[in-house]
């Protein structure tokens, strides 16, 4: 099976980099990201326009938006869907107010996403890791702030009375110390999906893939053998 990879808000393929080896015996692994769509449906679009013909779809935070929409738009391409720090929630209204706030620099004033929003991503034991914060702001470098400026004009809408659309085998994830998705909006999508397993990756903030990649990786591949 081929593992679709989609990363969140201002991330890229090299999200995934410390998880590949472990990934890599379920199959091809193809990595894409957001830099192209003005909204969920038309990022999700231009994703399944260069897609395998068949694949699990593992979207990460924004990802997970469009992982389910993939799913919807094409169930028969999608064979499963693993959600890892995501949610079935629209954008809060703080949320679209702090995004639209950072839009008043123009793109070409872009240095990468600021210390205190890289720092409330992470577990607070690595508040002052400056490795891993240089990791998630040099990821916003690389796709400038033209992307910047598409992904913070979104306002995602809620797709939990939708979830019920969802047919496809699904793998939620979610972290312990996530200050930017709770328990609570991974419940939401457990017990909107029918049939989905949850796990919890402890000791990592929203950026499980970089701060828990072992763990994540472990959690994926245990329940890729399920499906096979």
């Amino acid at each position: 099976m081929t593992l679709l990879l989609i990363p969140g808000f201002m991330a890229d393929a090299t999200l995934w980099d410390a998880m590949t080896d472990d990934l890599a015996p379920f199959g091809p692994l193809a990595a894409t990201d957001l830099s192209r769509g003005e909204d969920i449906e038309s990022m999700a679009a231009a994703i399944l326009g260069e897609a395998p013909e068949r694949f699990v779809a593992v979207g990460f935070s924004m990802g997970g938006y469009v992982a389910r929409e993939l799913a919807r738009m094409a169930p028969d391409r999608v064979e499963a869907l693993i959600l890892i720090a995501t949610s079935a929630r629209g954008d809060t209204e703080e949320l679209i107010r702090q995004r639209r706030s950072a839009l008043k620099a123009p793109p070409k004033a872009f240095k990468g996403l600021s210390r205190p929003a890289i720092v409330s991503s992470l577990h607070p034991d690595l508040a002052d890791d400056e490795a891993m914060i240089a990791r998630v702001r040099d990821m916003g470098l690389r796709l400038g702030g033209e992307v910047f400026h598409r992904q913070s004009a979104m306002a995602r809408a809620g797709d939990l009375e939708r979830l019920g659309e969802i047919v496809q085998p699904t793998l939620i994830v979610a972290a312990d110390a996530d200050r930017l998705r709770s328990a609570e909006e991974a419940e939401e999508l457990h017990r909107g999906i029918a049939g989905s397993t949850l796990e919890t990756v402890t000791h990592s903030g929203h950026m499980i893939p970089l701060e828990q990649p072992k763990a994540l990786a472990r959690a994926m591949t245990e329940w890729l053998k399920t499906l096979s």
